[in-house]
């Protein structure tokens, strides 16, 4: 269990029991401190040993972050229990879904400062229990079919809040901006290894994630001096034409996604500062690579580099199922110290591959690697589509449109059709409304085979349709069609 990390933040609340530990809306005077923060976590786990005595059965968090939930989390690591966290924005059976099949015996919320307890049926037995050791489950977005469930141990979550403590200088006081929901594993550094080195989590409120004012005020009241965020967050900076820079900030983490150059060139006016960094993980490994880059670079290459792994991290690229040694394009596995061994239940087994006693994982993510060995991102696998016979990743199409210079973003997506398999929609939001689906369409053919350029595109002034990890839902945009 991840009773290391709940133990270092009730040992920082004992020798610095003033000092905060939670910035509500980056005013100073709504600030808990550890002191505080460690004993809403003694009250809630005397609250939870009086109901649920039997520790091993995981339960289940379902909230916004606050200081209650995040106590909660705490007490559950010190307990030892494991604890799945599910997104606010999960839907009722979906929620009912998981619960079942990670075996949960409760449902907490969190209202009026106060746990909320919804008690659920006893487990189908037949179900395998959740991996001893296990601290937290998480889930995947679940973008191409029912979400999965990510058993994470304690000593995966220890080792990733230690490493992210070093590589990122976080200590006593350090402000880090938090904009993931709780359920994400980004939390993991923003919140996690935040307060396990005696730093500051500046939360963003959920339901004003997408207010360009409020994230423009919070970044000048609380002044973070680290922010990590999916490319959502840096469009919305971009796109607000914000006249002022937050020179508190040092370090800025860009995951989750590709950003696009035209979002990466405003950062450096943005964050004058800072170090900038692009982090490439999935849930199931957390963190694997780090590339850290200049403004320079920011503005100059389309797809940023990979960078290189993190310590004890191990890559490699499967062609046709065997490793690539050279130059090439196939799929990345990887290998980290702060992985899952698989989902819960024997899911997919195939993506966990046990070599030498150790299970990696097949990201799903087409990468190329150059004869230096460097790697840069392609797609995924299942982004790849046969028009006419020839195949095309979606993501690639989706980067030439990006570039144009009037495009402020783009999406692909394929739609059956019985003469060519599949045809290619794009959806396109312009910076200039003068802009014809026509010319995109020209450009596409200087840039693009044949086979890849879109069959219709369709031009929008609202932003694309975001899903639950901060990306564009290709699901969404299909529901528009149909």
């Amino acid at each position: 269990m991840s009773r290391s990390l709940a133990g270092d933040v009730i040992t920082l609340a004992r020798q610095r029991p003033e000092a905060p530990a939670l910035l509500c809306s980056g005013a100073q005077d709504q600030a808990v401190s550890y002191a505080e923060l460690v004993e809403e976590c003694e009250r809630v786990g005397a609250e939870l040993d009086a109901r649920y005595p039997d520790a091993g059965r995981p339960l289940a968090l379902q909230a916004a972050k606050s200081a209650v939930a995040l106590a909660t989390v705490l007490a559950c690591m010190r307990a030892g229990r494991p604890l799945l966290l599910a997104s606010t924005e999960l839907g009722r059976d979906l929620l009912a879904d998981l619960v079942a099949r990670s075996g949960c015996q409760a449902v907490l919320g969190v209202a009026d400062d106060a746990l909320t307890h919804r008690p659920v049926a006893q487990p189908d037995e037949s179900l395998p229990p959740v991996p001893e050791g296990t601290s937290l489950l998480l889930t995947t977005s679940g973008s191409t079919g029912t979400p999965k469930l990510v058993p994470l141990s304690g000593d995966a979550v220890d080792a990733f809040t230690a490493w992210a403590g070093t590589a990122f200088s976080l200590g006593a006081g350090t402000r880090v901006l938090n904009f993931a929901p709780l359920n994400f594993d980004l939390c993991l550094l923003d919140i996690w290894a935040t307060l396990r080195h005696g730093g500051c989590v500046v939360p963003v409120e959920q339901d004003r994630s997408v207010d360009p004012k409020y994230l423009i005020d919070l970044l000048e009241t609380a002044r973070p001096e680290i922010v990590q965020a999916v490319p959502m967050f840096f469009r919305l900076l971009t796109e607000a034409g914000v006249p002022q820079d937050f020179p508190s900030v040092r370090d800025v983490l860009l995951t989750g996604d590709h950003v696009h150059r035209s979002v990466r060139s405003g950062l450096s006016r943005l964050f004058p500062r800072a170090r900038f960094h692009n982090v490439y993980g999935c849930t199931e490994t957390n963190d694997s690579m780090l590339h850290t880059f200049t403004a320079e670079e920011a503005a100059a290459l389309d797809v940023l580099p990979l960078g290189g792994p993190l310590p004890g991290v191990q890559v490699e690229v499967l062609v046709d199922g065997e490793v690539l040694s050279g130059a090439g394009t196939g799929e990345l596995l990887v290998r980290t110290p702060f992985q899952t061994t698989g989902y819960l239940g024997d899911a997919a087994k195939d993506r966990f591959p046990v070599r030498d006693g150790r299970a990696w994982y097949r990201t799903g993510d087409v990468v190329t690697r150059s004869a230096d060995g460097g790697l840069a991102l392609v797609g995924r696998t299942d982004s790849q589509v046969k028009v006419r016979g020839v195949r095309i990743n979606l993501e690639e199409v989706e980067r030439v449109l990006n570039s144009h210079e009037n495009v402020a973003e783009a999406a692909v997506v394929a739609v059956p059709d019985p003469a060519a398999g599949r045809l290619l929609h794009a959806f396109v939001r312009r910076h200039d409304e003068t802009v014809t689906g026509l010319q995109l369409r020209s450009y596409c053919a200087a840039k693009v085979n044949r086979a890849a350029i879109p069959a219709a595109f369709h031009l929008v002034t609202d932003a694309l349709p975001i899903g639950p990890t901060g990306k564009v839902s290709r699901r969404l945009l299909l529901e528009r069609l149909a």
